[in-house]
């Protein structure tokens, strides 16, 4: 039987409703990350329209051909059941056919039904959160190593975040990482010694939760426990109430660090890899950018 749905390039109007459906979801969207997502590859995110209505969402965003990822999958409650959801995911699919490695988040429910689609099993990743009431958020900049200095905003040299980040994370992402650190929302903090090299950054931005709104750290990389706890606390000193970060299990040092600050596990997923399998380590990622493009 021919469906009725009809499948689009994401338009800036259906952003604030794109944003809406995750925050109801319990994505927690950051403020603005959707428009990033767009940006980043601008055939990689579509709606699903049934009579003109989007009705459901898929990113499958390319990075370039060694690396893509699939997120922001849904469809509306009312919706589901009738296929719509599969057509979605084909079309994430048919853009990334020629990318080496495709990556996705799998909710624990969802494991089976992406490893029939050739997904294989990476490693869990964990969401946070801290109510901000139980931390102590004094002494933000106790433990600066003499050699470093703590950086905010305009003042840290872009150049240098992007040599860090491409050598610790799975794929370069220039053009992703460039917008995500300038976006207005939110505050970048970095950690460079004297020669302008960095050892550590990281980001918070204002979230969506499905009740009221806090706060989500992402990225979050630092060349040791010290140093990212170093960028926990002083992004904590000014950003008091509910804050969120995703850690991906493949630092065993960031549960023990969180636990430490005073976060509680909160949901778990599991990354999941199709294709050639990253060989990358994460062991200096504490939190990541995001879950909807890895």
């Amino acid at each position: 039987m021919a469906s009725f749905l009809k499948i689009r390039t994401v338009m800036r109007s259906d952003v604030p409703l794109i944003t809406e459906w995750a925050r109801q979801e319990g994505f927690a969207p950051g403020k603005g990350d959707v428009g990033i997502y767009r940006q980043t590859d601008r055939q990689g995110i579509w709606v699903g329209c049934l009579a003109g209505e989007p009705i459901g969402c898929i990113a499958g965003v390319r990075y370039n051909l060694a690396y893509g990822f699939i997120g922001l999958y849904l469809v509306r409650p009312e919706h589901r059941g009738h296929g719509y959801g599969r057509e979605l995911w084909q079309c994430a699919l048919d853009h990334l056919q020629d990318v080496a490695c495709v990556g996705l988040e799998a909710a624990e429910a969802r494991i089976n039904d992406y490893a029939a689609w050739g997904f294989q099993q990476a490693s869990p990743t964990i969401r946070w959160q801290c109510s901000g009431t139980e931390q102590d958020r004094g002494q933000s900049h106790s433990g600066l190593p003499a050699d470093l200095q703590l950086l905010r905003g305009d003042a840290i040299p872009e150049t240098a975040l992007q040599v860090y980040d491409a050598q610790r994370e799975l794929s370069p992402r220039p053009h992703f990482l460039s917008d995500w650190l300038h976006h207005p929302a939110g505050t970048v903090l970095a950690l460079l010694d004297q020669q302008q090299a960095c050892h550590g950054f990281a980001r918070i931005r204002p979230c969506l939760l499905q009740r009221g709104e806090g706060w989500r750290i992402g990225p979050l990389l630092a060349d040791t426990p010290a140093l990212a706890e170093l960028l926990i606390r002083s992004l904590l000193c000014d950003h008091p109430g509910v804050v969120l970060i995703d850690s991906p299990g493949g630092n065993a040092e960031a549960s023990p660090l969180l636990q430490g600050l005073g976060f509680d596990p909160v949901t778990r997923t599991l990354r999941m890899y199709r294709g050639l399998m990253p060989t990358q380590g994460l062991e200096d990622v504490y939190g990541l950018a995001c879950l909807e493009l890895g």
